[in-house]
C-alpha cells in the first residue's frame, strides 16, 4: 500500500494538487526535470530525514523555542567574548527604525519595493564615508571575511597581478572566507595568499618580513587595525608606503567603532578599506548580525572594480529636484549575471539602515566619547589582571580586545574557562592552539557595556580559579 505524501504546510508546492498545477502551467511531467541541471554527483540521493511536519503554528513556534532555550546566552552570563563579534550597546531607537515595516519587508529598494529605501542608503553611505575619511562606500556584503576577500579581488583586476600579501595575526575564520574567495581550485583568475608575520614583543606587523615578501607580483597588502590580538597598527603610514613602492595597493581592515578616537587608515594612504558594521548598531545574533562593507577612492578603476551595489544622489530633468539611482549597475552580478565582476547577493543590507540610525545618533561627539569608554574599560580590565599571579597581557597599544596569557598559572585556557563558566562567565577567546607559540592565551574582550563591577566580577573569578 502506497504511504500517503507528507505534507508540510511552511514549505511551497508540497499539496499535491498545487504541484500538479504547478507542473501542468510550465509544461512538465516529472518534478526531476526541474532539476535536471544539476550534475549527478552533486545530486542528494534517497530520501531526506525529515520529521513529521507540525499540523499547527503554535507547535511550530513551542518546538523552536524549546530547541533555542537550549542555547546559552550573554543575557544570563557575564561575557567577555569578542572575536569578530562584539557586545556593543544597540540603543532602543535603532531597533525601532530597522522593525518598521517599509524597512524590515522592502526587499532592496528597486522598481519593485519600497524606494525610500535607496534615500535611507545614500545616507548610510555619507555617514559611513565620513567615519572612514573615504569618497565611496559600497552596499554590504555578509560579513567582514567576505568584504576582505573581495577588497583583494579589487585590488587584483585594478593592478593585473595574482599575489596578495596578509598578516599572520589574523581571525582563521576569517582567513578561511578570504582564501574560499581569493582562490578555490576551480577559479581561473585564482589569487595566492602569502602571510607577513607579526612582532613577537608587540604584536605589530613585522615590516622586515613585510618588505621581503613584497614584489612586482603583489597586488595588495593588507593589514587589519586593530588586528586579531587587538592590537591598534601603528605602523599603518610606513606599510602604505611599502606597499606603493611596489606598486601594490593598500587594503586595510577597521574596527568602525574605533575610528571616533583613532585615526582611519585612509588617512595613512589606504585605497581600500573593509570591516563589518556589527559593531554599529548591530546585535549579537547566532548566525547573522555580520555585514561587511568596503571604501575607497573615487577613482574610475576602483569604482569600475567594486563588485557591489552602490546609490548615488542625482539632479534630474526638474530643476531642484533630486533623485536615487544605482551606480554602474552592469558592474555586479544582478546586471550581467555570469559576466559580473564578482558574484553578490542581497545578504544584510537592513543593516545599512542600523548603522545610519546609529551613526546618527552617536555623532562625532558620541563617536568620540564611546571610543574613550572602551579604551578606558579595556585599560582598567588589563591593569586589574596584570595584579593576578601567574596572569600578564600581551601585546599593546590595544583598542577593545587584548591577549590574557596564563602560563604563569600552571593551568591552561579551556580549565580556566571551564571553572569561570560555572560562575555564570565567558572567558577569553581560547588562542591557545591557533597560536601555540603565544602559549595558554585568551583573547579578552571589554566594550563599553562592561561596567566597572563587571569587570571586577570577572577579577575577583579569575583570582580565585587560579590559586
Amino acid at each position: 500500500m502506497k504511504q500517503p505524501q507528507k505534507v508540510h504546510p511552511y514549505i511551497p508546492n508540497m499539496v499535491p494538487e498545487v504541484r500538479q498545477a504547478m507542473m501542468e502551467a510550465i509544461g512538465i511531467t516529472n518534478i526531476e526535470e526541474l532539476y535536471s541541471e544539476i550534475p549527478n554527483h552533486l545530486r542528494f540521493k534517497g530520501d531526506m530525514n525529515l520529521p513529521d511536519p507540525l499540523p499547527s503554528e503554535y507547535l511550530l513556534r513551542r518546538h523552536v523555542e524549546g530547541i533555542l532555550a537550549k542555547n546559552e546566552t550573554t543575557k544570563d552570563n557575564l561575557s567577555f567574548l569578542g572575536a569578530g563579534c562584539w557586545p556593543h550597546h544597540v540603543p532602543s531607537v535603532v531597533d525601532e527604525i530597522v522593525n518598521r515595516a517599509e524597512f524590515l519587508t522592502a526587499y532592496c529598494g528597486d522598481t519593485y519595493s519600497d524606494l525610500g529605501k535607496y534615500q535611507a542608503r545614500f545616507e548610510f553611505y555619507s555617514l559611513m564615508a565620513e567615519l572612514l575619511n573615504m569618497d565611496v562606500v559600497s552596499e554590504p556584503i555578509y560579513d567582514w571575511g567576505a568584504a576582505a576577500g573581495l577588497s583583494l579581488r579589487m585590488a587584483a583586476r585594478i593592478t593585473g597581478r595574482n599575489e596578495v600579501l596578509i598578516p599572520r595575526m589574523i581571525c582563521p575564520e576569517r582567513l578561511g572566507v578570504m582564501k574560499n574567495l581569493c582562490q578555490p581550485d576551480e577559479m581561473k583568475t585564482a589569487i595566492h595568499i602569502r602571510t607577513y608575520e607579526y612582532d613577537p614583543v608587540t604584536g605589530l606587523a613585522d615590516l622586515k618580513d613585510l618588505e621581503s615578501k613584497l614584489s612586482d607580483k603583489v597586488a595588495a597588502v593588507y593589514i587589519e587595525t586593530p588586528n586579531y590580538a587587538g592590537v591598534m597598527e601603528t605602523q599603518g603610514d610606513e606599510i602604505a608606503a611599502l606597499a606603493g613602492k611596489h606598486g601594490a595597493i593598500a587594503v586595510a581592515g577597521v574596527d568602525p567603532i574605533s575610528l571616533g578616537v583613532m585615526t582611519s587608515p585612509a588617512d595613512d594612504g589606504f585605497k581600500i578599506l573593509c570591516g563589518d558594521l556589527q559593531p554599529l548598531g548591530v546585535h549579537m545574533l547566532c548566525g547573522g548580525g555580520q555585514s561587511g562593507f568596503i571604501a575607497f577612492q573615487d577613482e574610475e578603476d576602483y569604482v569600475a572594480e567594486c563588485p557591489l551595489a552602490m546609490y548615488t544622489i542625482l539632479e534630474t530633468q526638474k530643476e531642484g529636484e533630486f533623485a536615487y539611482a544605482e551606480v554602474l549597475a552592469e558592474r555586479t552580478s544582478y546586471g550581467t549575471r555570469d559576466k559580473g565582476k564578482d558574484w553578490v547577493g542581497t545578504a544584510s543590507g537592513l543593516w545599512t539602515i542600523a548603522a545610519a540610525v546609529y551613526l546618527s545618533l552617536m555623532g562625532p561627539q558620541g563617536m568620540a566619547e564611546i571610543g574613550e569608554t572602551i579604551l578606558q574599560n579595556a585599560a582598567y580590565a588589563r591593569k586589574q589582571l596584570e595584579t593576578i599571579q601567574g596572569v600578564k597581557t600581551l601585546f599593546g597599544p590595544s583598542f577593545k580586545e587584548f591577549l590574557v596569557n596564563l602560563d604563569g598559572t600552571g593551568k591552561t585556557v579551556a580549565q580556566v574557562n571551564a571553572a569561570l563558566k560555572e560562575k555564570n562567565i565567558f572567558g577569553g577567546k581560547d588562542l591557545s592552539s591557533e597560536y601555540p607559540e603565544l602559549g595558554q592565551c585568551a583573547l579578552f574582550c571589554v566594550t563599553e557595556t562592561h561596567l566597572r563591577e563587571d569587570i571586577d566580577e570577572l577579577i575577583n573569578a579569575l583570582k580565585e580559579v587560579v590559586v
